[in-house]
């Protein structure tokens, strides 16, 4: 899920929040994630916050953050409720069926 936080947010654009069902599978989401991007668009993350076992990874790319959550803790958390005004915009076709 993307939240639009331009307007709202001083400190990041967007949030991309994404969950995996166990500690391995967020920490291989997560690497992942920083290579393709590292790949793709020649950047790498401003720093990596949390790990796997604290069922919370954040990655901040400045003008979006990432939040890769284990699947209980996203909903502990909920962070697309706490920003519930702002737009939600869909993902990529080819990262909606990933």
């Amino acid at each position: 899920m993307i939240l639009d936080l331009r307007g709202v947010s001083t400190f990041t654009d967007f949030f991309v929040i994404g969950s995996g069902n166990s500690e391995p599978h967020l920490k291989a989401i997560s690497q992942e994630l920083e290579a393709q991007i590292r790949k793709d668009l020649g950047i790498a993350p401003l720093r990596v916050d949390g790990f796997p076992l604290s069922q919370w990874v954040v990655m901040d790319y400045g003008d979006v953050l990432v939040h890769m959550f284990h699947d209980s803790k996203r909903f502990l958390y909920a962070l697309e409720d706490l920003w519930g005004e702002v737009p939600r915009l869909a993902l990529p076709e080819s990262l909606a069926g990933a």
